[in-house]
């Protein structure tokens, strides 16, 4: 939506005053808006405006102790309980490789960010909100009770911006993996060649790019040798198969800005409605499973192996969510993850 139709801050205010349960994603879908337009409305009131630049806050979020660090998209949310420790900051991409808090961050797509003070009954609810320039949220830090309150009020008045106005300016940006071609003009010999002859998985961006296709393009024309289709209530059976057997995990969910993983078993595995949810002491996964147009098991050559994933996929060709078996750099796959995913039922083809 153009500035010039935008609801003002006030009757956003209103809205959010009259929907006071309504989660912030939900309303701004319904306002017409972003949720960046929804949380600056309040700049002055219970909302600053802060630098979303993260070089200090990556360097001093761990003085905030335990927090919950809540990465999205449109089909899944990942929620860990931890530390923001193990920083290595870098111009184009940034991680974090604590063991409880694990991510991969990209700069570039952070354009705005808040400090957001919400009342809840006799408690108030404080987070740090990050947006990309189309005020989609990128990632969200909420603080805990035993977060350490005054390290927050310290960094929030370090980050806080001269500009506290209630409105945002929006730039309109094309989606993380667009595709530019159809799939019978991709160079489908090339992409094998070189998918061949991977060492690392992270060698697939650079193959990607060159070849200029998007990942859903290439698990579709790479051969089923190496990509083959799933039914999708394969995930959730994964899932439960997964905790009973106490397999360890990898599991991505990530936007244009961040990723966000979570290592290791996971023990409560919830169905509800059309959610697949995993409610585990620190680690909350809430997953879609109506908005997973496909998913493939997927084999990387590395130099320790191949290296099995599960990725699933919206209707638009966007990565929802990615599961591996948790595994060091420089080991072999796990035996167990591998039979596990080879034992998924394939999606059923009609005869030609």
């Amino acid at each position: 939506m153009t500035d010039a139709v935008k609801p003002t801050p006030e009757a956003i205010r209103q809205a959010r005053a009259d929907n006071p349960k309504m989660r912030e994603r939900d309303l701004a879908q319904q306002l017409q808006i972003s949720e960046a337009d929804l949380v600056a409305a309040n700049c002055g009131i219970n909302v600053v405006r802060i630098n979303p630049h993260i070089e200090t806050f990556l360097t001093e979020i761990e003085s905030l102790g335990e927090v919950m660090a809540l990465t999205r998209n449109e089909s899944a949310v990942h929620e860990k309980i931890g530390v923001y420790d193990k920083p290595i900051v870098g111009k184009h991409a940034s991680m974090l490789l604590g063991e409880q808090i694990d991510m991969r961050l990209f700069p570039n797509a952070w354009a705005h960010g808040f400090a957001v003070e919400k009342q809840d009954g006799e408690d108030v609810r404080r987070s740090l909100q990050f947006f990309d320039a189309a005020g989609e949220a990128i990632h969200k830090i909420h603080l805990r009770p035993a977060s350490n309150l005054e390290a927050y009020q310290t960094l929030v008045a370090k980050l806080r911006l001269d500009d506290q106005s209630q409105s945002v300016q929006l730039t309109a940006l094309p989606k993380p993996e667009e595709k530019t071609a159809e799939l019978e003009e991709l160079d489908a010999t090339g992409l094998r060649d070189r998918w061949t002859q991977m060492k690392d998985v992270h060698e697939f961006f650079g193959i990607l790019r060159s070849l200029n296709m998007t990942r859903h393009q290439a698990v579709q024309v790479i051969g089923q040798d190496y990509a083959w289709q799933l039914d999708t209530a394969a995930l959730t059976a994964m899932m439960h198969d997964a905790a009973q057997e106490q397999l360890p995990i990898m599991c991505f969910v990530g936007n244009r800005g961040c990723i966000q993983i979570h290592s290791g078993p996971i023990h409560n595995v919830k169905p509800m409605g059309p959610w697949i949810n995993i409610l585990d002491e620190t680690f909350h996964m809430h997953l879609r499973t109506d908005h997973i147009a496909e998913l493939w098991a997927v084999r990387k050559p590395t130099k320790d192996g191949h290296v099995t994933s599960l990725e699933a996929y919206g209707v638009e060709g966007d990565m929802i969510v990615q599961f591996f078996g948790k595994r060091h750099e420089g080991s072999g796959e796990r035996g167990d993850w591998r039979q596990l995913v080879e034992a998924l039922p394939r999606l059923m083809r009609a005869a030609a």
